[in-house]
Formats: structure tokens, sequence, C-alpha cells
């Protein structure tokens, strides 16, 4: 069967990158991507969640937009499952192509700029926390994790279906920040506290990674490092906690 193939293949970045394709497991994010703008090449379901109420209806929003829906057995389905215990639904859909090109600031602007996150399910909730608290954009740098991991998607409930993220270089991310008069602020622990500091109109903030944090390069690039105030006691947070108190606190 040639899509239940495909959903096995996509698992590998490589597939995704080559094919442009992405795997949306679980039926509340196949909920959000037929409701989305996104092209759904086909799904796969089992008998099982056909059967029941809210899967069903899911399955018939996606025939009613004409994509194709191949039923297979619990054991084909969870040999293209990436969650330990399937919910029997998932689709493959085309990944949107974000580029600065498009992406034009408004007299205020927020960037949010992921600078080697490797922990998929980080990398989703920071895309969902951006979008929450008005963010224009995520920028993923390399040494991110895929940002169409399944993971990713699903830590993310379907916000990358409407919200653009960008997969580019330093070096692009730089050329678009000073050609939009755009700072670039790095976070880091002993930088200045966020509460002493007035955000420019236009700002993008980096996080870096999770154990080694932001990189020598970027860092080097950044016009300010900002910290949060913390308790004694209190080394650190978790980069997407952290990430959306300081957006939250530069908020325009």
């Amino acid at each position: 069967m040639k899509w239940l193939t495909v959903a096995r293949d996509l698992k590998r970045r490589k597939a995704r990158e080559r094919n442009g394709l992405f795997v949306v497991e679980g039926v509340r994010t196949v909920e959000e991507l037929a409701g989305s703008p996104l092209i759904i090449e086909a799904a796969l379901v089992t008998a099982r969640a056909a059967a029941e109420l809210r899967a069903g209806a899911v399955v018939q929003a996606l025939a009613a937009r004409g994509v194709p829906v191949a039923e297979v057995t619990d054991a084909e389905f969870e040999s293209a499952a990436d969650t330990e215990h399937p919910q029997g639904l998932l689709a493959i859909a085309r990944q949107p192509r974000h580029t600065f090109d498009a992406l034009a600031p408004g007299d205020t602007a927020r960037l949010l700029v992921l600078d080697a996150i490797q922990d998929p399910g980080n990398v989703g909730v920071l895309v969902r926390t951006a979008a929450a608290l008005g963010a224009a954009a995520v920028v993923a740098l390399p040494g991110t994790v895929d940002v169409w991991n399944a993971k990713v998607v699903r830590s993310g409930a379907g916000t990358q279906f409407r919200f653009p993220v960008i997969e580019a270089s330093l070096e692009e991310l730089l050329a678009y920040l000073d050609r939009h008069g755009i700072a670039l602020w790095g976070t880091a622990a002993g930088g200045t506290s966020v509460d002493d500091v007035v955000a420019p109109a236009r700002l993008a903030i980096a996080v870096g990674n999770e154990g080694a944090g932001l990189s020598d390069a970027l860092r080097a690039r950044c016009s300010t490092v900002v910290s949060l105030p913390m308790a004694p006691g209190v080394e650190s947070l978790n980069v997407a906690v952290a990430a959306g108190i300081t957006l939250f606190a530069t908020r325009p």
C-alpha cells in the first residue's frame, strides 16, 4: 500500500526533507489539519478508530476534502505510528514553505529564534507559545530538531498549520534583521534582568540549546543578552517556559 509505505518512510528526517511531506498523528491534531489550508495527500485509519465518533467525523471531513483515506490493520498502523499508544488515525500533508521574503514586519514586531534546540517537545511548545504571544514567526537555525518531526507537530497542537516557522541559516537571519531594523537579543543566565531593559518596537529574541545555551556565533551578534530574575536556589527554567516569560515581559 503506497501511503502506508510513505508514512513509514516519513519517520526519517531525510525522507521528510526529500519529499516535502510530514505526518500528523492523533485525532485532535488531524482534526486541526483538516480545518487548515495545508495540502493533505492521504490519511490512514484503523477500523477501530473509524468506528469512534470523533475520529469518524474527522475521516468524513478529510473525505469531503477529497483526501484518499485508506483503512489499515492495527499492526500496519503501529508500524507507521510514532506514538507509543497510537489512536489509529494519521494524515500525510505537504510542508508549507515559509521564507523571509513573505514576512513583512509591522511597526512593532516580535520574532522567536531557536538556536539548536534539540528536544522536539520543547520546539513544539516554543512554536505554540510564540504564536499565542503575538510573534510574527519562529526562526529555526541549524542544529534545531526538524520542525516537521511528528512529536514537534503534536506538541505544537497544530499551530504550525497556520503559523510561519522559517528554517534559515544565521547569515540569512542576520541579513533579514538588518534589512528591517530588527534588534537581536539573546537569553542566558547572567544577562541583564529583563526587568531592567526597555524592548525596542522590533525585536528578535533568541533562545539557545537546552544544555549549551546560545552558540558563540549568535551570541556575538546580540546587542543585548537578558535573563529572568529568579528566586535564590533556582538556577534555570525549561527553555520553553523561559521563552514564554521573556516574550510576555518584552511584548510591545
